[in-house]
């Protein structure tokens, strides 16, 4: 496939592990802060053929995995309640709340739609004006502008039936918590190449320099994260912390202007909890003032959820980075993509999934080297 398969040439691929075992003379570790280079890095065996003492750390870069919990079972309870079609991108229909997921609630008769974009949500409002319309907005800083236009467009239309339950939570300060962490055992970030698309880069330049911490903006196929990886490497080498753009194709400085603007408009910063991980102050969007009355929580009234989280399930530690799947007693047995115990498992960008797809077992070991 065309620019596509430069990106994926073995031939340099090598080359560039050459240059990383030539460069590495000491342990580092190495946090990618997005799902899709994980999968990237775990399907290919990037962190099976890197030199030994060079370890990649899966961070919390699912957006659909760090969900709380909280804001799944008021999903749930939203999409149970008579006339109302709740709508959500596909990966968020299998997510395990405490008691039950959209996808079953859809099984017992709830009108629950996949819908390939928020605007497909507005134009289902506008069809059926007699109907409560719910979309579910997830995600990092990459998805939060066409959902924010969804919402100026709901406004713009006067529509009284459309709502949204907004989940959004920003990378920059999960970075942050990471760091601040007393255990934290990380050197340098991969940051996630789209989420820099849309924002650019400058909220990382403090991170790195107050952390004296290397950040390198990174793509999602394999010569891009061992490019990263490099550039990576060479910075600790050499006592080097700053913000590095790899992902020259897509990402600049600035950013999309164009799309943080909407994303000012109509989203205010909170803090928000992260499945797994815990409060992280200004971590999160919710809706401004001026755009409160689409806010489906308030319009819905499923405040005061009581939530509990699978007893076996190590989905935090997971995210966390501290563990990986494979030391989950139920990976691969009680916890598959079939039949999962937490999102990790089930979501296209979750670590679990990525280890599982990749054929990851649990008497196999994963080491650098």
């Amino acid at each position: 496939m065309k620019y596509v398969e430069e990106y994926r040439d073995p031939v340099l691929a090598k080359q560039l592990l050459a240059e990383i075992r030539e460069a590495v003379t000491r342990p580092w570790s190495l946090m990618e802060v997005c799902g899709g280079q994980t999968h990237t890095i775990v399907r290919q065996g990037i962190d099976d053929l890197l030199p030994a003492g060079l370890r990649m750390v899966h961070g919390p870069g699912c957006p659909v995995c760090v969900t709380p919990l909280e804001l799944l079972d008021k999903a749930c309870a939203i999409a149970a309640q008579p006339n109302v079609i709740f709508t959500s991108y596909g990966d968020m229909l299998r997510v395990p709340g405490s008691q039950t997921d959209l996808l079953s609630l859809k099984a017992r008769g709830a009108d629950v739609r996949i819908v390939y974009s928020p605007m497909d949500a507005v134009r289902i409002a506008v069809d059926a004006p007699d109907r409560e319309v719910v979309f579910f907005a997830v995600g990092f800083e990459t998805t939060a502008p066409a959902n924010a236009m969804a919402v100026i467009s709901a406004k713009d239309l006067g529509l009284q039936n459309f709502s949204v339950l907004v989940s959004h939570v920003l990378v920059p300060p999960a970075m942050t918590a990471i760091l601040d962490d007393p255990e934290c055992g990380i050197d340098a970030f991969l940051a996630a190449g789209h989420v820099c698309a849309v924002m650019g880069w400058r909220e990382y330049e403090p991170i790195a320099e107050k952390y004296h911490t290397p950040i390198v903006v990174t793509g999602f196929e394999p010569l891009d994260l061992l490019e990263g990886i490099l550039m990576a490497v060479r910075q600790l080498e050499t006592g080097t912390a700053k913000v590095e753009n790899q992902y020259i194709r897509a990402v600049h400085r600035l950013g999309n202007t164009h799309a943080q603007e909407a994303i000012k408009r109509v989203f205010s910063i909170i803090d928000r909890t992260w499945r797994g991980v815990g409060s992280i102050p200004d971590s999160g969007l919710t809706l401004a003032p001026e755009y409160a009355q689409f806010d489906a929580a308030s319009r819905f009234k499923v405040d005061g959820i009581e939530t509990a989280e699978h007893a076996a399930c190590i989905a935090g530690a997971i995210l966390r980075g501290t563990m990986l799947p494979t030391d989950c007693v139920a990976y691969g047995s009680g916890c598959t993509p079939r039949v999962p115990l937490g999102a990790p498992m089930v979501s296209s960008e979750g670590t679990c999934a990525a280890f599982f797809n990749a054929g990851r077992r649990r008497d196999a070991v994963t080491v650098g080297g």
